[in-house]
């Protein structure tokens, strides 16, 4: 697990909390405007979102992105694994591979502290609480 998350991902999680704080359907230029993103980009950025079943996109000129969950039921972490993937909790940070009790790095018990408290605060922080002015990056 890396300390920072993508451009993408933040961008996701900026337009759920944008989204939740909207409370309607908003256009992709309006949603793209107001996370500073592309429209083109934009659309990358919710594919997981709406692959997932949170976000319901409708095209034409009517059209847009609208949140169709509760936010308070996403946490953060729910958001980056859909972006991101799985979260891999036995990569080494100080060596390529696998890091394991058998086999462990100088930093191994400090750093699997640190990643399961990382872990589980995102699992517990629900995007209905973010600022989407809070997460831009």
């Amino acid at each position: 697990m890396r300390l920072e998350i993508t451009r993408k991902t933040n961008l996701a999680i900026s337009a759920m909390a944008e989204l939740d704080r909207a409370g309607r359907r908003m256009s992709g230029k309006d949603l793209a405007s107001s996370i500073d993103t592309t429209t083109a980009f934009l659309a990358q950025v919710v594919t997981p979102l709406v692959r997932c079943g949170w976000v319901l996109s409708q095209p034409g000129r009517a059209g847009g992105y609208e949140l169709v969950v509760d936010a308070t039921s996403l946490s953060v972490l729910d958001v980056i694994e859909a972006v991101e993937g799985p979260t891999d909790t036995r990569s080494c940070v100080m060596r390529s591979g696998d890091c394991s009790v058998a086999d462990p790095c100088a930093t191994h018990e400090a750093w699997a502290r640190a990643r399961t408290a990382l872990i589980n605060e995102l699992a517990v922080t629900p995007i209905s609480i973010l600022s989407p002015q809070g997460v831009r990056g």
